[in-house]
């Protein structure tokens, strides 16, 4: 492996604009997006007979969407009600380290023409990412964006809608996720003692119904990015576990849209096999509920679409960097997407919106997702905390898969608000754990 890049001291002198403004305060800043040109005014109300006027500040599938190219199209009283940008500031903690660290960490080129890093040590990789390989910049900044290192949502809903909005199918789960190396919250330290090696790991059980009841996955990934991650997953009819092998991770997830490909909140693939291009910066109208959509589905969805009612609040115009994801040709064979279009916010490096083509390179599935801010303890409030909805709309099979985390109301838990139980290592990030489900 030969290195071809480092980060070089004084490079945090040039922390993007929004993120130094966000290290000045603690409390949430609110400016008017009618205050910056080329940007869409407090107050308008996007429709299906005024969208034209505002397309520019959509991703592509939304506008495909809007534009009825498809039988999955907008509802006539979907609409999009524009408020102001709020910044929630990323943690004081997150952004030390990102002081600290930055300036070690190096870019590695792979004999198969990928790339690696080292040097991290936690906080934003690469805090003003440039040529060369600048997209999978962001996209190694989107891996290690801010996350609580504990999730725990106790009644997650993923819901399958079937063509024409008929034949809804619910399941409800219990999972919880967490980060075990590389954190930067007050009180823990940065790795976590007896998970040497592990980055992440997403431990994921059925509640209801009951005939898939207990059927549980295990998910972890490792520091190295080289490593594939392990899957697993535990059936009931079995009493044991086994491993997934990695030439399931396009398989469909028990039923919905979403594969392996879009856990961790949106994008779970192994960086060091993509190529990633940046295609430009842009403001794009993005919803950060201020409330989680109430009752159960598909209560509080515009249906049969499934486009979120205005109870959920206000959207807002956020900065984004648009990157497009593809496997290198020596990993691409057998691969479910010939590209990932995502649009990361710039602030949180989180997605905001996913287009996912097929081999073919036609639009296939499109991705909202839609970050409900909250309170981390002894952190403040920030985008990436976990409760979310997420939408699929597969535009090929007129198919809609979504999942709300936590739904109905019941409880979510981040960091220390989880009852003990959960911190236990060897029942929720190995994969022997599993084989307590059930005793």
């Amino acid at each position: 492996m030969r290195i071809v890049e480092g980060i070089f001291c004084g490079l945090l002198l040039l922390i993007t604009p929004a993120i130094a403004e966000a290290q000045t305060s603690a409390a949430p800043v609110t400016t008017s997006a009618a205050a910056s040109s080329g940007s869409i005014p407090v107050g308008t109300v996007i429709t299906t007979h005024n969208w034209r006027q505002y397309k520019d500040f959509m991703p592509d599938g939304m506008v495909k969407l809007f534009a009825g190219e498809y039988d999955l199209k907008m509802p006539d009283e979907a609409q999009i009600a524009v408020g102001p940008t709020v910044i929630h500031p990323l943690p004081k903690g997150y952004l030390d380290a990102t002081e600290k660290y930055a300036a070690q960490v190096k870019l590695i080129e792979l004999p198969d023409g990928g790339l690696t890093l080292s040097g991290y040590q936690g906080g934003i990789p690469f805090p003003n990412p440039a040529d060369p390989h600048k997209g999978w910049k962001m996209l190694a900044n989107l891996w290690y964006r801010y996350l609580p290192y504990l999730n725990v949502d106790t009644h997650g809903a993923g819901c399958v809608v079937g063509s024409g909005g008929s034949g809804i199918n619910c399941k409800y789960v219990n999972i919880v996720d967490r980060q075990l190396a590389y954190l930067t919250d007050p009180g823990v330290p940065a790795n976590t003692p007896g998970a040497e090696g592990k980055f992440f790991s997403q431990w994921l059980m059925v509640t209801e119904p009951e005939q898939s009841r207990y059927t549980a996955t295990l998910t972890i990934s490792y520091d190295d990015l080289t490593r594939e991650e392990d899957s697993y997953i535990f059936l009931p009819a079995l009493r044991r576990y086994q491993p997934i092998s990695t030439r399931a991770r396009c398989s469909p997830n028990q039923g919905t849209d979403s594969t392996q490909e879009e856990y961790r909140n949106g994008f779970d693939s192994n960086l060091t096999e993509l190529k990633v291009d940046f295609l430009g910066a842009k403001k794009i109208v993005m919803l950060l509920p201020d409330q989680m959509p109430a009752g159960q589905f598909p209560d509080d969805f515009a249906m049969p679409l499934g486009w979120p009612k205005p109870s959920w609040g206000k959207w807002q115009v956020r900065d984004v960097n648009v990157i497009s994801a593809s496997k290198l040709p020596a990993h691409a064979q057998g691969y479910c997407y010939g590209k990932r279009v995502m649009y990361v916010d710039q602030l949180t490096s989180a997605p905001l919106w996913e287009d996912l083509y097929n081999k073919d390179l036609r639009l296939w599935r499109i991705y909202g997702l839609f970050l409900h801010p909250a309170a981390v303890p002894n952190v403040g409030v920030v985008d990436t905390a976990g409760p979310m909805v997420y939408a699929f709309w597969d535009v090929q099979n007129s198919h809609t898969t979504f999942f709300i985390d936590p739904s109905e109301g019941k409880p979510f838990y981040i960091n220390e608000q989880a009852p003990k139980d959960y911190f236990d290592l060897g029942r929720y990030t190995e994969p022997s754990g599993l084989n307590l489900i059930m005793r």
